[in-house]
């Protein structure tokens, strides 16, 4: 029998948390290893299971969504985490996705949408719902307009931002520039915040299109 996916879930409504475990309960390659009720506790349960998947809301007492994948992406960049939201026009979906949220799913979704939606993030791909999908594209399409009143990139982060147009992976970046790969982690959220776009494929394409080498 293959591993299961270790998945946690964090969200304030206890109704919901019982809808995600007998969702997540019926399939045999899916296992919930802990539940959160608050963004702190989300913190918590995921630097001490460190689950494969966690889905997370945004909206939540004690710390909010979105400063939970902050936390929760800082000790771990490879954190795999799927946000459930009721508001597709919620502005916090750029910010989550910034921040390191793989996915996007709305509550009203089905349940196969769902698992489906965990199975793809696990895989290391994005998992978008349509409506959420097209909230993106217009968040980065907004900024592209006035480029002029972008927060300038310090030296460091153009260092980094040329290594990433060059393809290279956060590891590969760190061992170029003789730094951890925290740091260049670091300075990747930095520069994504900047330039107003939210992944390092968008990172790179700017780099690319602003004429930004490696010297």
């Amino acid at each position: 029998m293959t591993d299961k996916i270790r998945i946690a879930i964090a969200d304030d409504h206890p109704i919901v948390r019982q809808g995600l475990r007998v969702a997540l309960g019926a399939q045999d390659d899916l296992e919930l290893v802990g539940e959160a009720s608050n963004g702190a506790e989300a913190v918590e349960l995921a630097n001490s299971l460190n689950p494969d998947v966690m889905i997370m809301d945004l909206q939540m007492p004690v710390m909010d969504g979105i400063t939970a994948i902050q936390e929760i992406t800082k000790e771990n960049d490879n954190a795999c985490i799927l946000v459930l939201t009721s508001f597709p026009d919620d502005k916090n979906v750029f910010s989550a996705i910034k921040a390191g949220a793989m996915g996007f799913l709305l509550k009203e979704a089905p349940p196969e949408e769902l698992l489906a939606s965990v199975r793809t993030v696990y895989g290391g791909e994005a998992a978008l719902h349509p409506t959420i999908a097209r909230k993106l594209i217009q968040e980065v399409k907004a900024p592209s307009e006035d480029r002029s009143s972008l927060d300038p990139l310090t030296p460091r982060e153009m260092d980094v931002l040329k290594c990433l147009a060059r393809g290279l992976s956060n590891r590969e970046i760190a061992k170029e520039l003789t730094v951890s790969v925290r740091t260049v982690t670091t300075h990747m959220r930095n520069i994504l915040d900047k330039l107003h776009v939210s992944n390092r494929t968008q990172a790179a394409l700017y780099a690319l299109e602003h004429g930004v080498q490696s010297d």
